[in-house]
This record gives structure tokens, sequence and C-alpha cells, in this order.
């Protein structure tokens, strides 16, 4: 039997984020995804080399290359939609739930056992629950570029936005966070000349 669990996978190309809001620069979830594994590479090597931690960044790059796969069927929710009560956060989750079930069902039988932990978040957390925890992190980093991406393209629209996400990242409590925003973080604003230019 044909499997077409990657033909679903190469469609998140097709999924646009930020859809409430005008952008400058259009993002996709296949973007967003690449984006992703690098910020939770980063962010586990931080952990490792900065803080003296003992994280596997390569496992960290493989759950966050998943951790949007089920949008294939949900779309990209916008954040205000989806958290705007527990009520539909909940189904929310719900049918994000089935669609990773969906996803899973579509790998052969025998690839199933190394998919699982991927794609059904519950499978993985009690296991990986610190990288796992790295890869929302990074989820959240990348938004916040986003922000500050668009806010240096002179688009005011994502303003509130980088403030909400500053401070969800704060709550979060992570040294590796800090460390990223404080010493790679700004050029993300900056312009290829600036980026260019002699220190």
């Amino acid at each position: 039997m044909d499997s077409h669990f990657y033909a679903y996978m190469y469609r998140l190309k097709y999924i646009e984020r930020w859809s409430l809001m005008r952008n400058t620069t259009r993002d996709n979830v296949a973007e967003h995804t690449f984006h992703v594994a690098l910020l939770a590479h980063m962010l586990c090597e931080i952990g490792n080399r900065v803080y003296g931690k003992q994280l596997n960044s390569d496992r960290a790059v493989t759950l966050a290359l998943f951790h949007d796969a089920t949008e294939v069927f949900t779309g990209d929710i916008p954040t205000p939609v989806k958290h705007h009560n527990p009520k539909m956060l909940a189904s929310f989750r719900e049918i994000e739930a089935m669609a990773a079930e969906r996803l899973l069902s579509m790998v052969p039988a025998e690839l199933q056992p190394s998919y699982e932990p991927l794609l059904i978040q519950d499978a993985a957390e009690h296991e990986e629950a610190a990288l796992i925890r790295m890869v929302k992190a990074a989820d959240l980093l990348d938004a916040y570029l986003k922000c500050v991406s668009e806010l240096s393209s002179g688009n005011r629209e994502f303003a509130v936005a980088k403030g909400q996400t500053e401070l969800a990242l704060a709550k979060l409590g992570m040294d590796e966070v800090e460390w990223f925003l404080s010493h790679m973080a700004p050029s993300l604003g900056m312009t290829l000349d600036e980026l260019s230019a002699e220190p």
C-alpha cells in the first residue's frame, strides 16, 4: 500500500502563518519548522556549552521538524483564536490529537514506532520533556524574531505581538533563551549593510 505521509508533510509549505496580520514578508509552516529546528539546536547547545547541561541537540532538531506537522490538516490557528478561552484551546487540542493520529496512520506500519513519539506528543513527553521544552521555547523565539523582522521593516502591526511574546519568553525562565536574546537576537533586527559593517 502506498503511503501519503510525505506528500502531506511537503504540503506544510502551503500553510500560511500570521494570517490575521498584515505581513511585509509571508511565512509558511515549512519555513517556520526549519527556523524552529535551528533554534532548538542552538538552545540545546547553549545549554550544553554555556550552562553545563547534557541535552541531545540532534534529537531536539528531530522533534522540532515534526512539532507542527498536524497543521497540514488543521492549518495554522492564530494564537489569539486558539487561546481565546480554555474551552476553545481544549477543543483545538482534541482536533490536533486527531490530526496526529491520522498522520501516524499514514506511516507504514514498520516505521510507526519511530514516528509515533514525533507525532503524538503524549508518547514523547515522559521521556523527552527537557527537549520538548526546548522546542517550545524555540517555537516562541521564532515568533519573537518574526515580530522583530516585521518591526524592522516598518510594520507596526507586530508591535503588540512583540511585547506579548517578550513576556511569554520571560515567563519561561530559561537561561538559554536569555543568553540567545542577549547575544544573538539583536542582529536579526539589522540591515544587511549593518551586518556587513566592519566591527
